[in-house]
């Protein structure tokens, strides 16, 4: 090799060679044999020695009662949730990196989130999605919080936005007519009427328990086409549940009457006045009377007593339709729910309700959501030996407070198969106890939803099926004892190793996550979280926060439609009528002046996300 430090230093191997160049020397023969015989011992010693301290050490299996971790980087990725795409599901820390990334899922797969009131759900995870979402989307909006902060951004790049209040008494909101999607003019309109009949008898879903809601339910789905037939030929509209109301119960004329007025109208001439058509349409008109008729046959064979008790039974049901507020806002359709999935723009949703007012008006917004799933889980359409999109945009159903619905049984049928007709759940509640009150222990809900989130719960029984689900690892603990004492033995050393059970989250340590907290300076610092996905080991989380960054604050700030113009609330579009409904400066055609849609967001700085969170999938690979 060379001299240094004042010595000549050789390559190791140089020792097998030297016995063969010095032969015949031999003082030096006898050096190079003695180097090379240590060359080769010291090495075998070493081994040997390694080997017989690894088998005296005792090792333990860490996989021998559970081997749940926390997700890693790798993981993460293994999971596409550094793909910059799709729907928000929380943030994750990288300790080794010091960076925050944000998690977005854009699977089928549908999304459940337990999150107490005030822990940061809104921020984190509603107003991130629903500012980056680029499909429809339907959102539970209790207190119109998201309409505000996102419609402005939607509507800048082209979405219609939406916002149905039932409540609204400004004109500004959206109107819904649940009875124009009755398809009269085909042998479908008997089913359409039967499923609206059944959610105004069930208005909170607890079903048709006692006889008279089952009673009221057999003439009501009757009554209705006979309404909606008999004011398409008068009024030349659809007639709405506030019409219903007081045919049923009109002062000037005995309800009898009505009946008899079902029994004998030509309700199957009156439908081919209306739609003339082919003649399985014209059978289809004849179904509809035999349909009615038998309703109201039903009813006359009744006895007054029992035929008021019925009677009354179905317009206690109907008392919310009376209201002229929430009459003026079923009175037609703005919308229709075909457009959610089909118009040629993205179609934004927001289903408005006070918390005042949501015990009252949840029955009208259970009949939405209904026709809603059934409409759009209707039929698939097939092409190649495969399912083919019959849908221009895919759908987001963001349910916030889901369970103050009360039970939706089609929501929690369709979850099972709505995934493959382009309807994606987002459905966040507040802990595992309110969604069982709601759908009983073992509920479609939870076992439907690929990705779970949560948050800091408030509740043991949440604690306990979070800890459940992050699983059961394996300690091993190696022990050292010294027993003896200052004898001619001296003292003996023992190993042992114990392999422990140990769940990855304790129910205390998940009650106890940090959650969203602010310092004394006032700034917000987020809370962890966990997010669990089928099939993959749970992610120990941080929250993103939405106004913590540049991008969604700026989409945030964006004054929703019409907020310039004075409606202090927002005001919707309409994709076939002026807007607004009643009173002020009607915008022909439904579209919205460029001066209501706020101040434009510059292009560059709007795309900066998507531009970061493509650096960050790259950089990640």
């Amino acid at each position: 090799m060379g001299a240094a430090g004042g010595r000549l230093w050789y390559w190791p191997w140089n020792i097998l060679v030297w016995s063969a160049a010095f032969q015949g020397l031999e003082m030096v023969e006898k050096v190079a044999n003695q180097v090379f015989l240590l060359g080769l011992a010291a090495p075998m010693l070493l081994m040997f020695g390694g080997k017989m301290l690894a088998q005296n050490k005792l090792k333990g299996r860490i996989d021998l009662h559970g081997s749940a971790h926390w997700a890693s980087r790798e993981d993460i990725m293994a999971m596409g949730y550094l793909g910059g795409q799709g729907v928000y599901v929380g943030g994750w820390f990288d300790e080794r990196k010091g960076r925050h990334y944000y998690l977005r899922h854009d699977g089928p797969e549908h999304i459940l989130c337990f999150a107490p009131t005030r822990s940061g759900k809104g921020v984190g995870l509603i107003l991130p999605t629903l500012l980056a979402w680029e499909q429809s989307s339907v959102v539970l909006d209790i207190k119109g919080e998201n309409f505000a902060l996102t419609a402005g951004y939607l509507a800048q790049k082209g979405h219609k936005t939406l916002r149905f209040d039932p409540s609204d008494a400004e004109g500004a909101s959206a109107a819904f007519n649940p009875l124009e999607e009755i398809r009269l003019c085909s042998s479908l309109a008997i089913p359409d009427a039967q499923q609206i009949a059944s959610m105004v008898m069930d208005p909170n879903g607890k079903g048709l328990e006692d006889y008279w809601n089952k009673a009221a339910f057999g003439f009501f789905g009757g009554a209705l086409l006979h309404c909606l037939i008999k004011t398409w030929v008068k009024h030349k509209r659809a007639a709405s549940l506030h019409d219903v109301a007081v045919m049923l119960e009109d002062p000037e004329r005995p309800i009898r009457a009505v009946f008899e007025e079902m029994l004998t109208a030509d309700h199957a001439g009156m439908l081919a006045g209306i739609f003339p058509g082919p003649p399985a349409q014209r059978q289809a008109g004849a179904a509809a009377h035999v349909f009615i008729a038998s309703a109201a046959r039903g009813m006359l064979s009744k006895a007054d007593n029992e035929m008021s008790g019925v009677l009354n039974t179905a317009t206690a049901n109907l008392a919310l339709y009376k209201d002229p507020i929430v009459a003026q806002n079923i009175s037609r359709c703005d919308f229709r729910l075909s457009d959610l999935m089909n118009h040629d723009s993205p179609v934004n949703l927001y289903l408005v309700i006070s918390p005042a007012d949501i015990d009252r008006l949840r029955p009208l917004l259970r009949i939405f959501l209904a026709q809603m799933l059934g409409r759009f889980t209707e039929r698939m359409e097939f092409e190649d030996g495969a399912g083919k999109a019959a849908y221009r945009h895919r759908l987001l159903l963001m349910l916030d407070e889901f369970t103050s619905l009360g039970k939706l049984a089609i929501v929690e049928r369709a979850i099972a198969y709505m995934a493959g007709y382009g309807v994606k759940g987002y459905f966040i509640v507040q802990d595992t106890k309110q969604l069982t009150q709601a759908y009983g222990q073992d509920n479609a809900i939870m076992a439907n939803c690929h990705l779970r989130i949560a948050y800091a719960p408030n509740l043991p029984e949440t604690a306990e099926y979070l800890s459940k689900m992050a699983g059961t690892t394996t300690v091993v603990d190696e022990k050292i004892s010294i027993s003896g004492g200052g004898g001619k033995g001296g003292r003996s050393r023992s190993r042992s190793v114990s392999e422990t059970s140990r769940p990855l989250l304790t129910p205390d340590e998940c009650l106890r996550l940090p959650g969203l907290s602010r310092t004394a300076d006032g700034r917000t610092i987020p809370g962890d979280m966990l997010i669990f996905t089928a099939g993959h080991p749970p992610i120990y989380g941080r929250q993103l926060l939405y106004f913590q960054d540049p991008v969604f604050s700026r989409r945030g700030k964006v004054k929703a439609p019409g907020v310039e113009e004075g409606w202090r609330r927002g005001l919707s579009h309409s994709l076939y009528f002026p807007m607004p409904l009643a009173g002020g400066e009607a915008v022909p055609g439904g579209a919205v002046p460029a001066s209501a849609a706020g101040p434009k967001v510059p292009a560059g700085p709007a795309e900066d996300l998507e531009a970061a969170y493509r650096r960050a999938f790259e950089e990640a690979i």
